[in-house]
């Protein structure tokens, strides 16, 4: 099993959903971000459990070569999407999908497949291939 199947099934065993994992560079530092969700939201407390559980799997087969910050979080109101089930789990609320010739659509998520989504935009509906999603994430109006 890799990193993320290890996580997720210790996360699943919480009752909790793996949301994302991603590797990112801050400065001269690599942090390991694992962002976890449930339908009830995330409490710092559910995010310190998870951190003590995977902190010594990954601490003895590493997911980054040199040191790294492991950072335990939820994905925010205001969520990257990348995967066909993070389209399905927010199915009616806004998105801001920029595509691959740099358009950038954006309107209520009405639904996902696997191989495109459709957004309404007022009053239009744009279906948008996958392969042509260059970024998609969720926003909120304020």
């Amino acid at each position: 099993m890799n990193h993320e199947e290890v996580i997720e099934e210790i996360v699943n065993n919480l009752d909790i959903n793996l949301y994302d994992v991603e590797s990112v560079r801050d400065g001269d530092e690599m942090i390991y971000r694992v962002y976890i969700s449930h339908k009830d939201g995330i409490s710092l407390d559910k995010c310190v459990e998870v951190t003590h559980l995977i902190s010594p799997i990954l601490d003895t087969n590493p997911p980054l070569s040199g040191n790294y910050r492991l950072e335990v979080s939820s994905p925010g109101l205001e969520r990257k999407l990348k995967r066909l089930k993070q389209f399905l789990g927010s199915i009616g609320e806004l998105v801001k999908i920029t595509t691959s010739s740099k358009d950038v659509i954006r309107g209520k998520l009405l639904s996902a497949n696997e191989e495109s989504i459709t957004v309404e935009d007022t009053d239009t509906q744009i279906v948008i291939p996958h392969a042509d999603i260059k970024k998609a994430r969720t926003y909120i109006k304020w």
